[in-house]
């Protein structure tokens, strides 16, 4: 740690607390480097609210998402790694100095690892906005038990959304899965379990015009892709899930990104010296919890032996 006046100068900020970012401050953490993580949501990000990850090396019966998110955290935690609820809203780079800026504070730091992840992708409907929050929700494991006994929905056509219906069924009276292709991505074993499943009913080539309701949503606007056919759906809930865009608002044009997503090199240095970026927010093939931790390991060793140099 380096103190210049009365401002604390760290060895690194981290932007994130999923796997990648905890990861990353375990191995600075472990290398002595004073270590601040920033937060703007769920300490674990989307893995936390993974209610079963099941692919994850180590557990061979899977582990609640939440779980495994506290367990990082106490882990780089007891490394000495800070950790502070605020949204970082802009960063600087000039001559070796990097400020990271939230709503509270100005962070100076000699190297920075954005791990911010992604964030659920909105449908961009009428009364998606004004429903949220009075039925629309982007996250069953949060918000799941609200709909107890009573219809719902799921749109997406992924594994999340699929995990998400099956999530439900047990909750709700009703589920109706919501895709607008005839093809899944999802996994096959997922796609099995779904099909077995009595509680779900799945639509197909199926698209949602508006989301509607009074006091609460009450109903879903249907159209049918092929046929043009439009129908109404009676449900008390809609769980969102298409897809993640990168939370990256923060970078302005500082860095180099291809669509949307941060380039770096296989240390996970980015196109600014000692910025570093690991996980989903990083331009790659795959967004695992897996991925994401071979990403932080990575970040966090290339940012240690670049503050040695």
């Amino acid at each position: 740690m380096v103190m210049k006046g009365d401002q604390t100068v760290y060895d690194v900020v981290i932007i994130g607390s999923g796997p990648a970012g905890l990861t990353a401050a375990i191995y600075t953490g472990r290398a002595k480097l004073r270590t601040l993580i920033l937060e703007a949501g769920v300490l674990g990000g989307n893995a936390a609210l993974t209610d079963l990850i099941d692919n994850y090396p180590g557990f061979p019966f899977g582990i609640e998402g939440s779980t495994l998110m506290d367990n990082f955290w106490r882990q780089a935690e007891r490394f000495g790694a800070e950790l502070r609820w605020e949204e970082v809203r802009e960063i600087e780079s000039s001559k070796g100095t990097i400020l990271v800026r939230t709503g509270a504070a100005v962070y100076q730091t000699r190297a920075l690892i954005i791990a911010s992840g992604a964030r659920r992708r909105e449908l961009q409907i009428p009364g998606e906005a004004e429903y949220l929050g009075r039925g629309v929700s982007y996250c069953a494991t949060c918000d799941g038990a609200f709909f107890q006994g009573v219809p719902v929905a799921v749109v997406g056509g992924g594994d999340a959304a699929v995990k998400e219906a099956l999530y439900l069924s047990d909750i709700a009276s009703k589920v109706y899965l919501i895709h607008r292709r005839q093809e899944f991505r999802a996994n096959p074993t997922s796609m099995e379990k779904l099909e077995r499943n009595p509680h779900i009913e799945i639509k197909k080539d199926t698209v949602i015009k508006s989301i509607e309701g009074g006091d609460l949503l009450k109903t879903l606007r249907l159209r049918n892709v092929r046929s043009g056919e439009e129908n109404l759906l009676q449900v008390e809930g809609l769980f969102v899930s298409i897809g993640l865009v990168p939370a990256l608002g923060f970078i302005g044009g500082l860095l180099e990104t291809r669509d949307g997503y941060i380039v770096t090199g296989e240390n996970m240095q980015t196109s600014v010296p000692g910025i570093f970026a690991a996980g989903d927010i990083r331009s790659k093939m795959a967004r695992q919890v897996a991925t994401a931790v071979g990403d932080g390991a990575l970040a966090g060793i290339a940012v240690t032996e670049y503050l040695k140099e």
